[in-house]
Order: structure tokens, then sequence, then C-alpha cells
């Protein structure tokens, strides 16, 4: 399965592999963030689009397209093939530069880098039907209140993923009671007997809970019961897009 980025031009923003790390989760103590896999791994299922240069958005508030200010420290005249002020009223187009095509049935998610907040601005999310699609999309972002936001060159403005979206409609969710699961009523009330007893050792000091300091069977794909998920992964290892003539 192939996922072909092509590029519009002979230069073109660089596209990598998510990565899992953030800067406000390495800040905590113990980067304690990182104890919530969901949170990592959704940094990395999908490639991220970096800035080829620096942008500072000015924004008076207007919903006009001349309310809107972009500035570089880079060459000016480069600004008009990445940024722009398309949609008005705070929106803010990037240009991705290039022109996606995805297997059918497939598209192309496209928003923010996942767990990446911003301040003062917030990314626009969108699902592009890249089987067919003949010509590029751009990634928006919408300031938030009047101010100035800086994004540095090499700093992820779109981040995608690939879904089988046309396959969604074949699902069909089905809500019930859990009791009507023996099964998954076992497992759940093992779990929440354990976290209790846990959180209980942990509250009063005990020793092998200070230890230990938090529950792991999640990162280790294990059940309260102690039995192992069948597929567990704790990595995402994307491949690069690679250079074809």
């Amino acid at each position: 399965m192939r996922l072909e980025c092509y590029k519009i031009y002979d230069v073109a923003p660089e596209i990598v592999p998510g990565r899992s790390d953030r800067a406000w989760m390495d800040a905590f103590v113990d980067r304690h963030p990182y104890r919530c896999l969901p949170l990592s791994m959704a940094n990395a299922t999908g490639w991220e689009i970096l800035c080829p240069m620096d942008i500072k958005i000015i924004w008076n508030g207007g919903p006009r397209n001349e309310d809107i200010l972009l500035k570089t420290t880079g060459d000016p005249a480069a600004i008009a093939s990445f940024a722009d002020a398309h949609f008005m009223r705070g929106i803010v187009t990037f240009h991705t530069g290039h022109l996606f095509r995805t297997p059918p049935g497939w598209g192309v998610w496209v928003t923010g880098p996942p767990n990446w907040p911003k301040d003062g601005i917030a990314p626009l999310t969108g699902l592009v039907e890249t089987d067919w699609l003949p010509f590029p999309f751009t990634m928006n972002w919408q300031l938030t209140r009047p101010g100035e936001v800086v994004f540095r060159k090499g700093e992820p403005f779109a981040f995608i993923t690939l879904m089988e979206h046309k396959r969604l409609e074949e699902i069909e969710p089905e809500r019930k009671l859990m009791r009507t699961n023996p099964e998954l009523v076992d497992e759940y009330n093992a779990w929440r007997d354990s976290r209790a007893d846990f959180n209980t050792r942990l509250k009063e000091g005990e020793t092998a809970a200070m230890k230990e300091r938090w529950q792991r069977h999640y990162m280790k794909g294990e059940k309260p019961t102690g039995d192992k998920a069948e597929v567990h992964q704790t990595k995402r290892r994307l491949k690069p897009p690679r250079e074809v003539k």
C-alpha cells in the first residue's frame, strides 16, 4: 500500500513521520504524560508536514483579508507560495505543496499535530478523498483571538494520516448494558478492584506501591487478570517518504 506524495514544484515542504514526543510532555516531572500510551501513539500515527520558513501571523480581529498580516524572517516574496488569508475571519491557509493520492476507498485526514496545543490559534480538520482528487488540498488554522502567533521553520503545520473512510458507513454501533457480557464484567471488576487497591496502597505510602508509582496494565498490553493482549503496540515507526524520479 502506498501514499503517493507528488511535489507540485521542485521545492516543497518536508514530510516526516510523526514524532511521539512533545515539549509540554517532556516538561513534566519524570515525563509523567508519557505514561499515557494513547497520547504518544496518537502523536506518531501519521506524518508531519513542516514549515519551510518562519511565519508570524498578526490579526487585528477584523473579518477581512486585510485584517491578517503575514511576516517572515526570510524572503517576504516567498510567503504567498506557502500561506495566505484565503478564508478571512481570522483563518490562515497553508499550502502543503503536494498532491496526495491514496488507494481506492482511502482518504487523507488532515489536521494539526495531535496533542500539540498552540496558544491563540486552533487547527481546522479535514477529510479529503485523495483516491481521485487531481488537485492539492490546504491546511487551515483559525486564530482564536486578536494578536500574534508564530510558526517556526521546521515546526509541523499539518499532520496527515490515512482512513478507509468509506467503510465507516458499514459499521453498526451497538450500545448495551455491560452485564450482557459476563466475561467483560469479570475483567472490568478485576481492573476496578486492582485499581482501588493500588490507589489505597499508594495513598498509605506502601513501599511496593510507592516504588511502582503507577499501574502499567495498558502499557504492557496486559489485563488485570494476567491475560495478555494478542496484539499490542507501544511504538509507532512510520516510513518517511522516499524520493522517486
